[in-house]
């Protein structure tokens, strides 16, 4: 009786131990591929416990979550002819894990190779322009060129862009100096409409005050009210104006009025009666008194 209670415990002992060898725990961030003496069953082991066949299976975990994989600094002659370097970063993640851990032997590193020769070829097909500004393009057409043969391993290439393009030194000299013409030519095309519009205006409110002087009148008073908000200058008033051309327009209505009147006649001057010399009438008489 106590050889087959032994055995019992014995058994059961040892089916513990086969249970424990066959159990498997797969992370919630893993899926689990089986190989059933050395063939890999169809599906994958979601994440939990899962019993495995002692000595007749083997589990591969590949990790589901996405990885960042930085692309090396890639130096490559545009379009144009000009010599960058540049460099990225690819975004991808397993969607087949079965795929991934068969058809490919490391996948990562995969995935880089690729994305490196993607890269050179990007650069060659596209002119400095693109790759310094239009990149979205660039980021779609490269995930693309990466995505097709990534495809076959179960791999997803969720996103691929360019982090930095290095340009060289007389180059980039070239660029500032090109930059800073075209911001000198926008001031003074922006200071010559500034200047265009400025005159038109004043050219409008010059003809608003030749027909009506009175805002002229009222422009004038403004001004002197804006200079006298200083205290610290002297104002000197002009003399108005509108007073001289008052004046000026009386004058002129007196000069057409004597114009007009008509001129009075003179009467004829009197001739003047010759006057006798003194002498003329005291000679007789002194001959009269000389007479014996």
């Amino acid at each position: 009786m106590e050889g087959t209670v032994v055995a019992v415990v014995v058994v059961a002992v040892l089916a513990l131990l086969v249970l424990k060898s066959g159990m498997r725990v797969v992370n919630q961030v893993e899926r689990g591929v089986v190989f059933r003496w050395g063939k890999a069953l169809p599906g994958h082991r979601q994440p939990g416990i899962t019993f495995l066949i002692p000595f007749a299976d083997r589990m591969r975990k590949v990790n589901v979550q996405v990885v960042t994989m930085p692309v090396p600094t890639q130096e490559g002659i545009t379009k144009d002819n000009v010599s960058v370097k540049v460099d990225a970063v690819v975004y991808f993640r397993v969607v087949d894990p079965v795929r991934a851990a068969i058809e490919v032997q490391d996948y990562v590193f995969a995935v880089g190779q690729v994305a490196q020769s993607s890269l050179r070829s990007i650069i060659g097909k596209s002119d400095l322009d693109d790759l310094l500004s239009d990149r979205e393009r660039l980021h779609e057409g490269l995930a693309l060129m990466i995505d097709s043969p990534a495809a076959g391993w179960g791999i997803h290439i969720d996103r691929v862009e360019i982090k930095d393009v290095q340009l060289p030194e007389s180059l980039k000299r070239s660029m500032s100096r090109q930059a800073e013409a075209e911001r000198e030519r926008r001031a003074r095309v922006i200071t010559a409409d500034g200047e265009f519009q400025a005159a038109q205006q004043l050219a409008n409110a010059s003809r608003i005050m030749s027909d009506s002087p009175e805002a002229m009148q009222l422009r004038l008073l403004q001004t002197v009210v804006e200079v006298a908000a200083e205290k610290n200058s002297t104002l000197v008033m002009p003399f108005p104006v509108e007073l001289l051309r008052y004046f000026d327009r009386a004058a002129q209505k007196i000069d057409a009025d004597l114009h007009l009147t008509p001129p009075q006649p003179t009467p004829p001057a009197q001739p003047a009666q010759p006057a006798q010399p003194a002498q003329s009438a005291a000679a007789p008489a002194a001959e009269s008194d000389g007479r014996p």
